[in-house]
């Protein structure tokens, strides 16, 4: 990897894509430690002090995560990539049920840039809303419970509140267009890009409480990180091989086909979206208990909810969790690869997997094989995702553990991805030198 980045650094245009894309992560950056205006910068500090010492900053863990910190801090990049993201799981899975938008993602290039077009529309309309339920939360208090602290500095301001929710707003926007840029000026997927610099972002201060904590747990931390990702790195790359074969067919005077391919099917074939859609679920109870949990009006199913599914230390939160992992795989897995689909391509095309007959077998088959592909890969999702919270519950550590598995999912495949364009970008300039 480090021998492709120095070769990569090496050609001309290479490095300028990787100067602009380390520009566009410092600026991105930026935005996300910049306090939007209307906060009182002193006592959102001391609030997130106290936040760190319990358990009140972890509430909001999956768009604090995806936020890079950003959230608790109220800044202009608070939101970060999380509206984007549900956006893009809620086009994909309406994508199945809307018969339009089927038909969009079938017309090729100018459908899939106007399902990119909705996207944006309804990443906006999130925004809105999740700005204005953390700044309501922050104007009544309830985003640091514990904290007395008045974190706005005028909480009745309505026109300073709207100016903060119209601030965010265009702070996720603006995301949106520095991933683009990325995508077309810069090297690798921009959005995957902005989400792992925000995933990484947070390491440097996790390791460094952990390490002030107990060193000894810092040792024990660095050690199952580094096993954690060498078994992700493993999985990731490891994939089922179809071999496929395609007929010798004339067109005029020419022979086409006659060639032999293969179906990589990976055995993550959902990669992090299951974790992804688990954790936001999951997020709702603890949101729900934010925001009802009261001592003058004790509800009995709220109560239940605080002690079993708002923090990560139950067996009940441990279990619905894995559960919602394993589900969410074989849901997502069965809605982005159709079987028949598949098939019907290859039979359209003239190829047949060897010793199995085109059309509705070929389907059966792949059906029978993803299936049984995507049973490992459920449990791989579920136990690297659970590894850190079973670990941390039973050492009684805090629970800002950095090599979570979302993380780690995170880092690892946006690295291989941007390391495997890299690779592709050198040897296609390879290629063109030797043809010269």
């Amino acid at each position: 990897m480090l021998t492709a980045f120095t070769r990569a650094f090496r050609t001309p245009d290479l490095r300028k894509k990787l100067l602009f894309t380390l520009g566009i992560i410092a600026l991105f950056r930026l935005g996300s430690v910049l306090p939007t205006p209307g906060v009182h910068v002193q006592n959102l500090a001391t609030c997130l002090d106290q936040a760190r010492d319990s358990s009140a900053g972890n509430i909001y863990g999956m768009v604090q995560l995806f936020s890079g910190g950003a959230l608790l801090k109220l800044s202009v990049f608070a939101l970060g990539i999380m509206p984007y993201i549900t956006a893009s799981i809620i086009l994909q899975l309406l994508v199945v049920v809307i018969p339009r938008l089927e038909a969009l993602k079938k017309e090729g290039q100018s459908g899939q840039a106007k399902i990119t077009q909705y996207t944006r529309y309804l990443t906006i309309g999130l925004a809105v809303l999740q700005s204005t339920a953390f700044i309501a939360l922050a104007r009544t208090g309830q985003l640091f419970p514990q904290c007395q602290q008045q974190i706005l500095l005028d909480p009745n301001d309505i026109f300073g509140i709207v100016t903060m929710v119209v601030i965010m707003t265009a702070g996720t926007s603006v995301i949106m267009w520095l991933g683009e840029l990325i995508t077309d000026r810069g090297v690798g997927n921009g959005m995957s890009i902005l989400i792992f610099t925000q995933v990484v972002a947070v390491f440097p201060s996790e390791l460094a409480n952990i390490f002030q904590a107990n060193k000894f747990t810092f040792a024990i931390v660095m050690v199952v990180g580094i096993f954690m990702i060498a078994a992700v790195v493993f999985v990731e790359q490891a994939q089922r091989r179809i071999p496929v074969q395609y007929a010798k067919r004339m067109v005029g005077r020419r022979m086409y086909g006659g060639t032999s391919t293969y179906i990589p099917l990976k055995v993550n074939q959902a990669g992090i979206i299951p974790v992804i859609f688990a954790s936001s679920l999951l997020y709702l109870p603890q949101l729900l208990t934010s925001l009802f949990a009261t001592a003058e009006n004790p509800n009995p199913f709220i109560q239940w909810v605080s002690q079993n599914l708002a923090t990560g230390d139950t067996p009940i939160y441990m279990a619905t969790f894995f559960l919602l992992i394993v589900f969410f795989t074989y849901f997502y897995v069965s809605i982005t690869f159709n079987p028949p689909e598949v098939a019907d391509n290859m039979k359209k095309y003239g190829g047949f997997i060897p010793g199995i007959r085109p059309g509705r077998p070929t389907a059966e088959y792949l059906n029978f094989v993803l299936t049984r592909l995507t049973a490992p890969g459920a449990l791989y999702l579920g136990l690297i995702s659970m590894v850190p919270i079973v670990a941390l519950a039973v050492a009684g550590a805090s629970q800002n553990f950095p090599f979570g598995g979302t993380s780690i999912l995170i880092m690892v495949g946006v690295g291989l991805d941007t390391v495997k364009q890299i690779e592709s970008q050198l040897q296609q300039r390879n290629y063109e030198g030797f043809l010269r």
